[in-house]
């Protein structure tokens, strides 16, 4: 293999929207994305699974376990403490506040993800072979514990996002620095736990920011220049100008469905390709990184 690196390019959020999920596909098309994870709750998730499959599109679709967005598939009855009167997942805002008062029943967020693990089996046909939760959720406890559980009995086991950067590239890329100091200390211990159930990730993780940072046309490039680490994933979030995520992602003018468009932009540029060979990267989907009874798979087999 050389010195060369591997880097995971994934576009979060497939089927939030169906725009959304075209971007991601004419990306993927590209050689340009190599993976994207399905949110199964969302009402697009089906006719977004519909489109994947008419493309002939390599992209491989991974699991987007969401509890903050839309509604939950298991009755309200059985997952009271996640739901709002009206029956919606509660808010990122509201659910972090409920979760660390310890309002919300371990039971109850087991039965749900369950349910939306079932669901993707049934929508995808096959398990999923990579995971990373909507908003970070497989970071906080108790979901950790509760996806290993979930996951564990996969052959192979699912490649799983490690949420992590060092503090010198903190430093050196501007943007969103206290959420990502945050869940870099939070990543850590779920870290732990994913490396204890033996699942594989990636060494570091690149691409949390606001959408104010991805204006900057060095956004991509500047991170891969400093980004450590043999597998390195890139998260990213784009799509075309989708008008289905107001009132469920983000609010018209909170430069939500904007940041997506120009995620897609700076994808589209040259520029990125160039920025990953100059940084000594190899573009892998997740799959190339999973481990069977034999141990790793090369990914630069």
């Amino acid at each position: 293999m050389g010195s060369q690196r591997c880097l995971i390019v994934i576009a979060d959020d497939y089927g939030i929207g169906l725009p959304t999920s075209q971007g991601i596909l004419d990306l993927a098309a590209r050689g340009l994305i190599t993976g994207s994870v399905l949110m199964v709750t969302s009402p697009y998730a089906e006719k977004a699974v519909e489109s994947w499959r008419r493309s002939g599109s390599p992209l491989e679709l991974g699991w987007h376990p969401c509890l903050t967005l839309d509604r939950p598939l298991s009755p309200r009855r059985q997952i009271p403490s996640l739901v709002r009167p009206d029956g919606s997942f509660y808010p990122l805002r509201q659910f972090l506040h409920r979760l660390f008062l310890r309002l919300m029943q371990p039971i109850e967020v087991e039965i749900e993800l369950r349910a939306q693990y079932l669901r993707f089996r049934e929508l995808v046909g096959k398990w999923p072979a990579f995971v990373n939760g909507q908003h970070h959720l497989h970071l906080f406890s108790p979901v950790p514990g509760i996806l290993a559980q979930l996951l564990g009995r996969q052959n192979p086991l699912p490649y799983v996002r490690r949420v992590w950067e060092p503090w010198w590239v903190l430093l050196r890329v501007p943007g969103a620095r206290m959420k990502r100091f945050f869940l870099s200390t939070i990543g850590r211990r779920a870290r732990r736990q994913y490396d204890r159930g033996g699942f594989p990730g990636n060494d570091s993780l690149a691409g949390v920011a606001d959408p104010i940072c991805v204006t900057d046309t060095r956004y991509f490039s500047r991170w891969l220049a400093c980004v450590p680490g043999r597998v390195v994933e890139l998260a990213c979030h784009p799509g075309y100008w989708d008008t289905t995520l107001i009132g469920r992602d983000c609010t018209e003018h909170d430069g939500g469905m904007q940041r997506r468009v120009d995620e897609m932009h700076l994808l589209s540029q040259p520029s990125f390709l160039a920025a990953c060979l100059q940084a000594g990267f190899r573009l892998a989907p997740p799959s190339r990184l999973l481990t069977s009874g034999s141990g790793p798979v090369d990914w630069a087999a």
